[in-house]
């Protein structure tokens, strides 16, 4: 079997475990919070079921660059299976929970962190091995099929998180596990250094700088999501503000200490190749409308969709992901086959026009009404997937052909975390959209409602008033939000008549159809002005660019000679 192929299917393997942790317990939280006995909308609450989600995503974002250059000074190879050992025995950690309520939810937090830092070894050079393994001529072939199974592994996550989940919570975690020690082994026994180390100093100050801009930033983002003092967000907390004016003075700091050292670890010389450049602005644009439409998703469904369709509360976080797959479907047709065409044509044509379908996806949303017609709904998710497969492969593809050889593990890690970084961004963004567009109606709307059905106007006033994140969150995590903010004493007080109505399937949905629809287009809107400007810079990176081009035929013929051997 040729190394390359060899190649392809452990980093493949690596970097599906490491999406589809990313999104598993996203769909999961109901059954981990109820496995160790926390109400994750208590008050004071809601952080731990943020940091759950954004933990993992927020040490991606931070240091895939950290250790895409530490790849290419003490090999990738290593640093790659280094990955597979750490996630392994994070996944093991996690599936032995000791702990019950907040505690329990600090250990899974911190092994999350944990497991995070493992795949991002994983994902920091998974690009910068199939680049050296592959000649040009079949590398955005190789780099699709990579890329494509991360994107699907993230929503493939939310179908097998909702399986396991009915199984048992602690099986979330124990499904990595398997695959980690086969990947481990395999990765170990069989990949090699194609590419030659480089070793020079550790950029320390561009590392801690970096690394404490963007988290400042990023947490600071995460707070202004909860409420402040009677706020339904908290981007007037003065912590918040700070974290983000500290993150963003850091950052600023981090870019002077880059053009002065002599071995830095964020090659921002790397942005005088226009190809890198715009591939990576659009990559980041298209992250953050991707992830703001992953989670618009998942609440459309789960919050008014599917009840009104009859699902249980209780079941409708599985559903979603079943209902969800057509989005997959459409990464999957697409990937592979627009990395074959982008080796033949280049990226400018794929990309940009699968932006296009993006946005036409984006639009035709905005277009149905809350209580949609399925096989609708469905082709929008396809075209969508189809769209964001045809950027997705080329565009990294041109990413990694366009940089030196010796700096293709820094450059893989600097994609990844405009990546990370952009689906870290969405949920502050199109959350705080969100929020924003229901604090505006929904009391009032909540107030009327709940008093029409015997609830007493004090009782509807406080539920109305309380932060509307609970109620998103509620819907979110596939919970009833009216029998949660109401509780067993309210209800049980009110008419049999009027408590089947308030906690049915329909109530609620309809109740805060209006709101959220307002809420929904807001947010579709801004996620396609986002794509329409990354098919602008997607469109502006030039014509098919391969950095060096003697050194690439050189590379090409040693590859072949390999492979005849």
């Amino acid at each position: 079997m040729n190394y390359k192929w060899v190649a392809l299917s452990n980093t493949t393997l690596g970097v599906l475990m490491s999406a589809l942790d990313g999104s598993i317990v996203i769909i999961s939280l109901p059954a981990i919070f109820r496995g160790i006995g926390l109400d994750p909308l208590a008050p004071g609450n809601i952080g731990y079921l943020l940091w759950m989600i954004l933990g993992y995503l927020l040490v991606q974002a931070v240091l895939v660059v950290t250790l895409g250059r530490l790849g290419d000074m003490f090999g990738r190879v290593k640093m790659y299976n280094l990955g597979f050992v750490v996630f392994s025995a994070a996944s093991v950690a996690l599936s032995f929970d000791p702990f019950h309520a907040g505690a329990g939810a600090l250990w899974l937090i911190g092994w999350r962190v944990v497991q995070a830092v493992g795949g991002s070894m994983l994902t920091a050079n998974s690009a910068a091995i199939l680049t050296d393994a592959f000649p040009a001529r079949q590398r955005g072939m190789a780099l699709g099929v990579n890329q494509i199974t991360a994107l699907a592994g993230q929503f493939l996550g939310l179908v097998v998180g909702g399986l396991l989940a009915e199984i048992d919570w602690r099986a979330v975690f124990w499904v990595s596990v398997p695959f980690g020690l086969l990947g481990t082994i395999w990765s170990i026994r069989s990949l090699r250094e194609v590419g030659t180390p480089r070793r020079a100093k550790v950029d320390w100050g561009g590392n801690v700088t970096f690394a404490a801009g963007t988290a400042l930033l990023l947490a600071a983002i995460t707070y202004g999501i909860q409420p402040y003092r009677g706020a339904a967000t908290g981007w007037g907390n003065p912590w918040v503000l700070g974290g983000i004016g500290a993150g963003v003075l850091l950052l600023v700091l981090f870019g002077v200490i880059e053009t002065r050292v002599a071995t830095p670890m964020f090659q921002l010389s790397l942005f005088r190749i226009r190809a890198f450049a715009a591939g990576n602005i659009a990559a980041l644009l298209t992250s953050v409308a991707r992830g703001g439409m992953q989670f618009m998703l998942i609440i459309w469904l789960q919050g008014i969709w599917l009840p009104l369709h009859g699902y249980d509360y209780e079941r409708t976080p599985l559903w979603a992901g079943i209902h969800l797959l057509p989005l997959t479907v459409g990464f999957l047709i697409a990937g592979p086959l627009s990395g074959y065409l982008s080796d033949r044509f280049g990226a400018r044509p794929l990309a940009t026009g699968g932006l296009l379908l993006v946005v036409a996806a984006f639009l035709g949303l905005l277009a149905l009404p809350v209580d949609f017609s399925y096989p609708a709904f469905a082709a929008l998710l396809v075209l969508s997937g189809v769209g964001q497969g045809m950027f997705a492969a080329p565009n990294t593809s041109a990413i990694m052909s366009s940089v030196p050889t010796e700096q293709r593990g820094v450059a893989s890690g600097m994609r990844a975390t405009f990546q990370n970084s952009g689906t870290s961004l969405s949920i502050g963004v199109f959350f705080s959209l969100m929020i924003a567009g229901l604090a505006t109606s929904l009391p009032q709307t909540l107030t009327s409602g709940l008093q029409a059905h015997g609830v007493p106007a004090p009782v509807a006033d406080g539920v109305a008033q309380l932060p509307p994140v609970s109620t998103l969150f509620a819907a979110f995590l596939g919970s009833n939000p009216v029998g949660h903010l109401l509780g067993p004493d309210v209800l049980n007080a009110l008419a049999p008549a009027d408590r089947a109505t308030l906690t049915g399937g329909s109530f609620f949905p309809q109740l805060v159809s209006a709101p959220f629809h307002h809420g929904l287009v807001v947010v579709f809107t801004a996620a396609a002005a986002m794509a329409v400007v990354a098919a602008i810079a997607s469109a502006s990176r030039g014509a098919r660019y391969l950095h060096s081009s003697e050194n690439s035929l050189e590379e090409n013929s040693r590859e072949e000679g390999k492979e005849n051997r």
